[in-house]
């Protein structure tokens, strides 16, 4: 019979306890008593674990969770992904008191309401769960293609076409594509009354475990509240809610700007 080596075995333990509560996190406290392990050597496997990308921090108060490395492994379910994204954009819509939501291609070149979260008071811009977008609207499709490869983009263009819903939509083609380009950069799109001139919005994507952009959050408000003063603030913490969604499912997310 092998002999048992008290680090992996140790290792295994601590990823069937986080397992067992995952998306939710488990402290290192809660580790170190349940599973009766010296704290050094439970901190110390954990920082070898998470340097594999096997487990993930949410802070030192929050706890340790699985990793994007070993949720790549093992695959989410789409109900759990799901749960995970609400769960994240409901923190995202009481920070910023705007309606938050969560799209996915609908199959004919155009995208759906899968899921949303919003504050409950004052009067708000909203959307519904199912409520559809065409291709063109500028948030979801900047945010939605600018990680795909620019020929399948210009393929899409020149099939499904880009739409005027404002007279501050962008129709040049070549500043289409660097608004695109700017999206890419910025780790967020930025749709000011291109859509509605009484709403603005900005959307981020969410990448599956292949890097591919499978859904996209978006943030959207009167054009009072989301504009030129504060779109770039807004932007970065949606990108960053995208970010957090696709680590916390297993997805591959690229160098996206951290600032």
């Amino acid at each position: 019979m092998a002999n048992n080596v008290p680090a992996v075995s140790s290792s295994v333990r601590i990823i069937e306890r986080l397992a067992r509560v995952w998306p939710d996190p488990v402290s290192p406290r809660d580790l170190v008593e349940e599973l009766g392990m010296n704290r050094s050597t439970c901190y110390n496997i954990l920082a070898t674990l998470k340097q594999a990308g096997w487990v993930r921090t949410l802070g030192d108060r929050a706890g340790w969770t699985l990793g994007p490395k070993l949720l790549t492994l093992t695959g989410v379910t789409d109900d759990m992904a799901l749960g995970i994204a609400r769960e994240e954009m409901e923190q995202l819509t009481r920070r910023l008191g705007f309606v938050v939501f969560l799209a996915e291609p609908d199959g004919s070149g155009g995208y759906v309401v899968v899921a949303r979260a919003e504050q409950r008071r004052g009067v708000r811009v909203t959307v519904g769960v199912g409520e559809y977008f065409q291709f063109s609207a500028p948030a979801l499709m900047y945010a939605f293609h600018a990680w795909q490869d620019p020929e399948e983009f210009e393929l899409l263009i020149s099939r499904l076409g880009v739409n005027s819903f404002t007279k501050n939509t962008i129709l040049d083609h070549d500043a289409v594509m660097a608004k695109l380009k700017q999206t890419r950069e910025l780790g967020f799109s930025v749709s000011l009354r291109e859509y509605d001139m009484a709403q603005s919005g900005v959307a981020a994507p969410i990448f599956d475990k292949h890097g591919k952009v499978s859904r996209v959050l978006c943030a959207l408000a009167f054009s009072s509240e989301l504009n030129d003063a504060n779109v770039e603030r807004v932007g970065r913490l949606v990108a960053e809610c995208g970010i957090r969604i696709s680590e916390r499912i297993g997805g591959r997310v690229p160098a996206l700007p951290r600032r």
